[in-house]
């Protein structure tokens, strides 16, 4: 239920703060004192359209804060907790406008789309008028409305998976078959690629091994002619070494003609030797390290030319050669066993179709019965309410073009609003103060069922008197028993039913200020009469009016 309501800065509201009681609470006070301030207050908090035109006028922002207490299971939780909201204690809707027109929505002081606010404030209030039965509107609600009474629901919500069961079979049938007859239409094409593909093998990360053994190869090439020549000059006919050797042996013979001077120079020369021997056996191991299979090389370049050529005949890159090869395997074994599958689907596609057709039937019998009950009971609210001559249909059209997640069947209520008329579409046929009294017997038909936990009624009752407005307040009091009701009223029969009673009134924020704020005052059972009275009598309130006033408070006591 709604616990508490803090306004700052909307309109003529510059401060307020009330509280709520279970059961049936009304609000009242003259034309003009802020009433419709104070829901359109609650509607922001719910998450509806924000306008910079509620902000008070001096102020750069209006605040309004709606605190609910609501089981710990109810759906308005659930559907916070699943958006990653804490939803310990109370929920807290808080909604701040900026005169420039831009809003900021808050629920447990975590940041929220204005989305989300307004479908977690759909599952906590319902604010219904003379012009706003959005219950009324949507033949989807006709049907969860009906649902509801009849205790459908859980049943409703099963036929809707058996319906998503049956069309995830469907569409999943038509993929396979679209890709088999694909794969049919292009058969030879893909055996002998399959069979192409097969022959080569294409590895993953054989083109950049073969790259680099080619290039490898390639380089090895270049170099071997350097190296051959290093060695030609070294140990060929032009080779140093022996020229060099004899002149070494030569002054090593004649050194011991002149001690001291040729020692020196015989060793360097040995050394040069020793040198050169070393350079020829370091080319002779580069050499054989350069050597290379021109075959191989030959093979190499054939497989990378075969492989690239396969790429571009395919039109995809190397690397993707093996996985294409897989692919088309996989189309293969598709189209070969294809024919098998496809039955297996159609198979299971029968199946899921079977069992949503039952349960949709079944269901659809149920409403059927259902829309009976719902209407009678319906039509047993409306005498009381100067509608006895009318008639209340739920009317349920079923078949299988109808087919949805909801089921095979259409819900609409039709209303007969008096004798040897056409019934039609509620929404059509029923004007504003019958369309508010209609939805109130609908309301005390369903008690619990299918409803928010606050019921926000705005002026049901205007145009009517006596004896209709007290049974309208009878139930808004009986519903009361089952959901909170918030009634704003103008008949003083609905107001001397209610448990708590909440004065609108509007005057100088102090004595000496012109500013004019709207204020809210719980009315003790002294103010309560007075008011009352006021409410019998008009501006000049009378003692008779004080004393009816008294009599009916006694009477509803």
């Amino acid at each position: 239920m709604l616990a508490q309501l803090s306004i700052r800065d909307i309109v003529l509201i510059e401060r307020l703060d009330l509280s709520f009681d279970a059961g049936l609470s009304v609000l009242t006070g003259e034309t003009g004192a802020g009433k419709s301030i104070l829901l359109d207050s609650l509607s922001l908090a719910l998450g509806g359209r924000g306008d910079g035109s509620l902000v008070r006028h001096g102020s750069d922002k209006g605040q309004v804060t709606a605190v609910f207490d609501v089981p710990m299971d109810h759906r308005a939780r659930l559907l916070v907790r699943e958006n990653g909201i804490d939803d310990d204690g109370e929920l807290i809707f808080r909604r701040v406008q900026s005169a420039d027109g831009r809003t900021r929505a808050y629920v447990n002081d975590q940041p929220v789309s204005v989305q989300l606010m307004r479908q977690a404030g759909q599952l906590l209030v319902e604010i219904h008028g003379q012009h706003d039965d959005r219950a009324l509107v949507d033949t989807d609600a006709h049907r969860t409305l009906l649902d509801a009474f009849g205790g459908l629901s859980d049943e409703a919500v099963a036929v809707g998976g058996l319906y998503r069961s049956w069309r995830d079979a469907e569409r999943t049938l038509k993929k396979h078959r679209d890709k088999v007859e694909a794969a049919a239409r292009e058969a030879d094409y893909l055996r002998s690629s399959v069979e192409e593909l097969e022959i080569l093998s294409p590895q993953d990360g054989e083109e950049d091994e073969l790259a680099e053994r080619r290039s490898r190869m390639m380089k090895a090439e270049r170099i071997a002619v350097d190296i051959n020549e290093a060695s030609e000059f070294l140990n060929g006919n032009a080779s140093p070494v022996p020229l060099i050797a004899s002149l070494v042996r030569r002054l090593e013979r004649k050194s011991h003609e002149a001690p001291g001077l040729l020692e020196e120079t015989v060793e360097r020369l040995d050394t040069a030797l020793n040198h050169l021997s070393d350079a020829q056996m370091a080319v002779e191991a580069a050499l054989r390290k350069t050597e290379y299979d021109p075959k191989e090389l030959e093979r190499v370049e054939e497989r990378l030319f075969a492989l690239r050529a396969a790429a571009r005949k395919y039109s995809v890159p190397v690397t993707e050669l093996p996985a294409l090869a897989v692919r088309m395997i996989s189309d293969l074994a598709d189209l070969d066993a294809g024919e098998e599958k496809l039955k297996q689907l159609q198979q299971q596609l029968g199946l899921t179709r079977a069992a949503f057709d039952a349960a949709a039937s079944s269901l659809s019998a149920k409403r059927h019965n259902t829309a009976s009950a719902l209407s009678q009971a319906v039509m047993a609210e409306l005498p009381a309410l100067k509608l006895e001559r009318a008639r209340f249909m739920a009317e349920v059209s079923s078949g299988p073009d109808t087919a949805s997640a909801d089921g095979i069947d259409i819900v609409e209520f039709h209303v007969q609003t008096n004798p040897g008329t056409r019934p039609g579409p509620i929404m059509k046929v029923a004007s504003g103060g019958e369309l508010s009294r209609f939805l109130l017997a609908l309301k005390v038909a369903l008690a619990d069922r299918g409803s928010a936990p606050t019921l926000v009624f705005d002026e049901i009752d205007t145009g009517v008197g006596g004896a209709v407005a007290d049974a309208i307040g009878q139930r808004l009091k009986r519903l009361s028993a089952t959901v909170q009701v918030l009634s704003v009223t103008h008949a003083p029969q609905v107001a001397a039913l209610a448990a708590t009673h909440l004065l609108i009134s509007k005057g100088p924020t102090s004595e000496t200020s012109e500013t004019i704020s709207t204020r809210v005052a719980r009315m003790d059972d002294k103010a309560r009469t007075e008011e009352i009275a006021r409410m019998l009598a008009g501006a000049s309130v009378t003692d008779e009016a004080r004393a009816a006033a008294t009599r009916l408070l006694a009477g509803n006591g």
